[in-house]
């Protein structure tokens, strides 16, 4: 920090953050979406136990850090300030219905535009303008009103740990079960064990973002914020940058989005998973774009993505985050079933195709 700033510092930690989080959610498939989908079949396998790997690793490591006195979250926006009960809910549903017709949440669009995927790149845009539009734009009011509509105040009725008259201990157990239950699920599901570990890494660079902009914090003189990794403000924040100004104003968010897309980029590259990929036509185009949009206002209505509010704020026990993780389930699992549920149907599929019958009931 005496030879570069505290800014190149910070830029360069979210760069080595995102670079591990990009390429760990890239060789794991680490995805939300495709876990929803997989458990509204009724199945619990190897896409439920990564993102319940990833979960899990977070919490763990997270709450050990706590726990350990390595790391203090009392300050952070997710609990300190007050939260929106009303947005949680509202913009999680919003934003799960969005993940499910985008095919895949703000992190999974990011990851998959540096593979080649155009789909999630022009989706990713999409998201992000309606995620800078309902931050200080034309959508600013509408999010306001929706978010003033049941409040919580920050401190201690924020924490959910705290509200179960437990700490970090707690949070270390309750991970530890969840880490187990996921552990035994990847290896009935014969998910290899660099699969594993991959799920397990997207998981740790959570917990690695909250040490590392704490410890920033602590020998800084300007105090910065505390966070880890979150994408719908910071990728629109990155956007606008770009757009607006010659020169961007450096911190842990300027190099997380970048330092996510080199490494997605770098691992796929690796694996020969590179491919050029575009919309298969115009109705698939619009269901991605309205996807894209519904996620920019639902994210920005419930405080974070799916990984941002729902990985990154349950690792603190964050009460809102919790509820707008559940609601964010809630959202795909309906819309799902709603729009796609007919497409896992072994009885439709069947009738669809020529020459084929439908199984006896």
């Amino acid at each position: 920090m005496e030879l570069v700033g505290e800014a190149v510092v910070l830029a360069v930690g979210g760069l080595l953050v995102g670079a591990f989080f990009g390429a760990f959610a890239q060789l794991s498939k680490f995805c939300l979406r495709s876990a929803v989908i997989e458990f509204s079949s009724g199945l619990l396998g190897s896409k439920v136990a990564i993102w319940l790997l990833t979960f899990s690793a977070a919490v763990v490591g997270t709450q050990a850090s706590i726990g350990l006195g390595l790391l203090d979250v009392d300050g952070v926006r997710q609990l300190a300030a007050r939260g929106s009960l009303s947005g949680s809910i509202i913009g999680g549903l919003l934003f799960g219905a969005g993940m499910i017709l985008a095919r895949g949440c703000a992190s999974r669009l990011l990851v998959l535009s540096a593979t080649g995927n155009l789909r999630a790149l022009v989706s990713g845009l999409v998201l992000t303008v309606v995620a800078q539009a309902s931050l200080r734009g034309a959508l600013s009011p509408a999010r306001e009103a929706l978010s003033e509509l049941w409040t919580v105040e920050g401190g201690a009725s924020r924490n959910l740990l705290t509200l179960l008259n437990a700490g970090p201990v707690a949070g270390v157990c309750l991970g530890a079960l969840g880490l187990g239950l996921a552990l035994w699920l990847a290896r009935r599901a014969r998910i290899g064990v660099p699969v594993a570990g991959s799920a397990l890494g997207v998981g740790l660079t959570v917990a690695a973002g909250w040490l590392f902009t704490f410890r920033i914090s602590q020998v800084s003189f300007s105090g910065p914020q505390v966070k880890s990794i979150s994408f719908t403000g910071p990728s629109a924040d990155t956007l606008m940058g770009l757009i607006n100004s010659p020169t961007m104003p450096l911190g842990f968010d300027t190099g997380l989005v970048p330092g996510v897309f080199a490494g997605s980029m770098l691992a796929a590259l690796m694996v020969r998973e590179w491919k050029v990929q575009g919309f298969h036509d115009g109705p698939s185009m619009g269901r991605h774009l309205f996807g894209a949009s519904l996620m920019g206002f639902g994210g920005m209505l419930a405080g974070g993505c799916a990984v941002g509010a729902g990985v990154t704020g349950g690792a603190i026990f964050a009460l809102t985050a919790w509820i707008a993780l559940a609601a964010m389930w809630a959202g795909a699992l309906a819309t799902h079933q709603l729009v796609d549920g007919n497409l896992t149907n072994p009885a439709v599929s069947a009738a669809r195709q020529p020459g084929k019958t439908s199984p006896p009931r």
